[in-house]
């Protein structure tokens, strides 16, 4: 029996595994970076211990530190959880070497599943369908669109899309690039890319002597940066024909390899032909797991101490009941190509029925941050997992779409406006539109309708917070109304940035209290005002804003206001009158968008570069970002050097233009 597990992970993976073996009544270990030392998972376990750096390299896929915190911890079980040393055969050996349990598969699995080029030989000879692979030599005009994929890893790391064979050697290049980087192996390998293709994954649990138990399928086709972004179970608009040949090559794959544990069989599927091929084997626990555990009715957890443990598996599945929907809420800017955000998570609420498990129909959250955390750039960009499950589809992806849309998030740019327009699109509701290449298809949901277009008094109800927070903050003459004037000339301007667009709220204030100058706004009556709650009247109709005037480091002013109203929220910064002259920077920088490490400089000062040449490359979260001229020109300063770390906006490099940028002056 197990009684005390280390969970070689961090935040919301973490937290999911320490749920289950709580309510086991199992003891807990968390390891934990020093950028992770605040964070919820590591006071919720039984003891944690602190492996001494930041960067992943330094602290989680560090497997000897790992090992020698459960030794020090009297832990005999180690939990990969999923990503870093999940899917480590040599760390799985030295867990069992160590004297631990290891939860997962044995590592023979984890090598022979772990390449992607020696798993599809596997596949194909056990008689699952598969693509087949190319190369830079073999390749042709004919086979494209192409698909660069890392050998080892996932997550859409080392993943490129070819469309013109020119191109394949550099994106193969850049693929081996990132996929060393993120996972210490540069493999890749080439294969045909399905256009509209639908990625379709099957769960099993094996028990090692060769049963295999299938728990359904999901559907996890909206990706970026083929991430995925929206997962839900069972998988709509399958035939049962074709599910049940999902599931039986599934089975046919985990009975290959005598596979014990819980896995995960992906596959792409090609709707207009019916016809599926396998992609790759996880061989651990996926990010997406939540849906099939509602739908199926089973702690995946569990499971996998059970087998762990030696317990008998029943390999009859309970049959489905429900629809359940998962997104990844993102700290990153889809409008800015899906830039990662970093900095301080000022609030993060999201109504929930419970966390990391659930009973019955409603809204669960699996989140490794709370308000107040310290969002870094060491890992990866997820905030959340918000997952409905209800009697149907469509029940679950309203519920959802609602969840998201009145959640109070502030302080980092996230991906919620576009998880919400897309769980209300009617190509994702029919069906007719799940694919990989949905975002590509729906470039309307990039930014959504965005909760300030839907609810233009929410401006309003933020400006009048803030008087009422400067009023109390007055140190003379606080009593007198926010706004007063003993001439009333013109109304009281307040400017706000939302979503990279300046606001402007033009408004009265004094005794007869606050109304906004817009008559388009209908007649709006202020009931209530505070630096915490604005009550209005509109026409007839009462509407409450949650408000809250938030402060930067060491500002001496406020920075923003929190407004949150009844279809959504927004962050509105405050514009200051007068813009500080250092914060200005030469006309064409090229700026870093967001904290990261140089990893490429392709120019140097004086060169003549083209419009959209690359200038350099950079890292952040493990995914590269090339920056390129903005127009055709002359490299006239370069600042940023191969290995440097730097912080969002600064100036990397100064391209001065060939011909006057238009709109400027000649």
């Amino acid at each position: 029996m197990i009684t005390r597990v280390l969970v070689a992970n961090r935040g919301e993976i973490a937290r999911r595994v320490v749920r289950t073996c709580r309510r086991l009544g199992i003891e807990t270990v968390a390891v934990h970076s020093d950028a992770d030392a605040g964070l919820p998972f590591v006071a919720e376990a039984d003891a944690a211990v602190r492996l001494p750096g930041n960067t992943p390299a330094e602290t989680y896929l560090r497997g000897d530190l790992v090992i020698e915190a459960a030794k020090r911890a009297g832990a005999d079980a180690v939990h990969p959880g999923y990503g870093f040393l999940s899917e480590n055969a040599g760390f799985a050996r030295a867990v069992a070497e160590a004297g631990l349990t290891w939860i997962g598969p044995e590592p023979d699995s984890i090598e022979r599943m772990g390449s992607k080029i020696e798993s599809k030989k596997l596949m194909e000879a056990a008689g699952v369908p598969v693509l087949g692979n190319l190369s830079v030599d073999t390749a042709t005009e004919a086979d494209l669109p192409l698909l660069v994929k890392a050998s080892a890893g996932g997550g859409g790391r080392g993943m490129r899309v070819v469309r013109a064979l020119a191109d394949l050697a550099g994106e193969v290049e850049k693929a081996s690039a990132e996929a060393a980087s993120a996972f210490g192996d540069g493999t890749v390998f080439v294969e045909p890319y399905v256009e509209r293709g639908r990625h379709v994954e099957v769960q099993i649990v094996g028990d090692g002597a060769g049963g295999v138990l299938v728990l359904g399928e999901r559907d996890c086709s909206l990706q970026r940066r083929h991430q995925k972004v929206v997962e839900e179970s069972p998988a709509p608009g399958l035939t049962a024909a074709v599910a049940d040949a999902l599931h039986e090559a599934a089975r046919k794959a985990g009975e290959a390899i005598s596979y014990r544990g819980a896995g995960t069989v992906e596959f792409l599927y090609d709707a207009d032909t019916e016809r599926f091929y396998f992609l790759e084997m996880n061989t651990r626990l996926q990010v997406e797991h939540p849906v099939t555990e509602l739908v199926h009715g089973v702690d995946l957890v569990e499971l996998q101490l059970d087998v762990a443990e030696g317990r008998p598996l029943d390999l009859d599945a309970p049959a489905p009941q429900g629809h359940a929907i998962e997104v990844r809420l993102y700290a990153e800017d889809p409008a800015a190509g899906y830039a990662p955000q970093t900095g301080l998570l000022h609030e993060l609420a999201i109504d929930h029925d419970d966390a990391f498990g659930l009973v019955g129909h409603g809204i669960r959250l699996d989140t490794g941050f709370e308000s107040g955390d310290e969002v870094g750039t060491f890992y990866d960009a997820m905030l959340a997992k918000v997952i409905a499950y209800a009697p149907t589809r469509a029940q679950a992806a309203r519920a959802l779409a609602r969840t998201l849309e009145t959640a109070r998030i502030h302080g980092l740019v996230t991906n919620r406006d576009q998880l919400v327009a897309s769980l209300r699109h009617p190509a994702f509701l029919d069906v007719t539109g799940v694919a990989t290449s949905f975002f590509e298809d729906h470039p309307e949901t990039l930014t959504g309708t965005g909760p300030a277009g839907a609810d233009p008094l929410l401006p309003f109800a933020g400006a009048v917070a803030l008087a009422e927070h400067r009023r109390r903050g007055a140190r003379v003459q606080s009593r007198i109304p926010g706004g007063f004037r003993n001439v009333v000339a013109a109304p009281q301007v307040t400017r706000f940035e939302a979503g990279g667009a300046e606001v402007e709220v033009a408004w009265f204030g004094g005794r007869a209290g606050y109304r906004p100058a817009a008559e388009e706004q209908g007649a709006v009556t202020v009931l209530a005002a505070s630096p915490e709650e604005v009550v209005l009247d509109v026409e007839g109709v009462t509407r409450r804003y949650a408000t809250r005037v938030v402060a930067g480091p060491g500002a001496p002013g406020p920075e923003a206001v929190l407004a949150d109203g009844p279809r959504g929220g927004v962050t509105l910064r405050v514009v200051p009158r007068f813009v500080d002259p250092s914060s200005r920077v030469a006309e064409g920088s090229l700026l870093a968008p967001m904290p990261g490490s140089v990893v490429a400089v392709h120019a140097a000062v004086g060169d003549e570069v083209a419009e959209g040449q690359p200038i350099l490359v950079m890292e952040a979260m493990k995914m590269q970002h090339t920056i390129a001229a903005p127009y055709a020109g002359t490299v006239t300063e370069l600042s940023a050097a191969v290995g440097q770390q730097v912080e969002a906006g600064t100036v990397l490099a100064v391209v001065q233009p060939v011909e006057p940028v238009e709109g400027e002056n000649a």
